[in-house]
């Protein structure tokens, strides 16, 4: 079985390492990272096991792996489009997954591949330095389905496959259901945590609480509008399960958002909150919070 991983940043490089024990993976990564899995392999600690991993990865896509069973997409969302455009001969007719933040990624392969699967992920991964990373948290399995629904040979084989490699997935048919349903926690914590630079635990304060309680009774408006039924029937429903489950299994981790503006890099709110304010435009609804906090992250950009 051959896999490629294409934008491998702290995501991709680290399910790349896992996979590379029970399949032919190659990595397309940033220079800095390829030098360092050529020369040391992968370095991971954590919750998902430590070591090197070494794995074919370099900076472009050599021609013999350009035949691969599976694509999987972890770029960020914003180079999305990017991707599948350098990458367009290779992934055509091809199985092309997603692990990404946001909605709207699938979308954009789809215009690239009619074989796009849906890939939903809450794990948190941290640069440790090049070719180094920490996964720090994990708040769910990860899932795997065709998008925008349904379920095949092909999704069944790339879960169990993910499924030996050691990390926890599950297959589902309802793969458009489990993306707005990271987005949720994502619009929930994501921003405001890398607003007020704090992990995530501290987000059940009081008054941060207030905040996410509103970004997510907009979200659900917006997702009904779209026609997209969530795991959780009420917005209180999902609070409760925000409380109660997810923000106690991540509590330590640190923004993905946080860490692109300490960086100096352009983060990926537009697929995030940025989207749910644009699809309530679309829907005539209001959703200011959604709004202000995307504003005031793309005005953290700037600085």
């Amino acid at each position: 079985m051959k896999i490629v991983v294409l934008g491998a940043g702290a995501v991709g490089l680290t399910v790349a390492a896992k996979l590379s024990r029970v399949a032919d993976v190659h990595a397309v990564a940033r220079k800095r990272h390829a030098d360092a899995v050529r020369e040391r392999g992968l370095q991971m600690t954590g919750i998902w096991g430590e070591g090197a991993y070494r794995f074919s990865c370099s900076e472009d896509l050599p021609r013999a792996w350009q035949n691969a069973d599976y694509y999987i997409v972890t770029a960020k969302s914003t180079d999305t489009e990017a991707i599948c455009r350098q990458f367009a001969d290779a992934i055509r007719g091809r199985e092309v997954a997603s692990l990404q933040n946001g909605i709207g990624n699938e979308e954009i392969i789809a215009r690239f591949t009619d074989r796009v699967i849906g890939g939903m992920i809450i794990t948190g991964f941290e640069w440790r330095g090049d070719a180094s990373v920490h996964v720090s948290v994990e708040a769910a399995p990860m899932k795997l389905g065709r998008f925008p629904s349904g379920m095949d040979d092909a999704v069944g084989l790339l879960t169990d496959l993910i499924r030996k490699s050691g990390i926890r997935a599950e297959a589902t048919t309802e793969i458009r259901t489990d993306l707005w349903g990271k987005t949720l926690y994502n619009c929930a914590l994501n921003p405001l945590g890398a607003l007020m630079n704090v992990p995530y635990g501290a987000l059940a304060d009081p008054h941060a609480w207030t905040i996410v309680t509103a970004i997510v009774r907009e979200a659900y408006r917006v997702a009904e509008a779209e026609g997209v039924a969530l795991p959780w029937e009420t917005p209180e429903a999902y609070l409760e399960h925000l409380r109660t489950t997810q923000l106690p299994a991540t509590a330590a981790h640190h923004s993905s958002m946080l860490q692109d503006l300490s960086r100096g890099r352009k983060t990926e709110i537009d697929f995030m909150n940025g989207a749910v304010a644009a699809l309530a435009r679309k829907h005539g609804l209001d959703a200011p919070y959604n709004t202000c906090i995307a504003e005031m992250i793309r005005l953290r950009e700037r600085l």
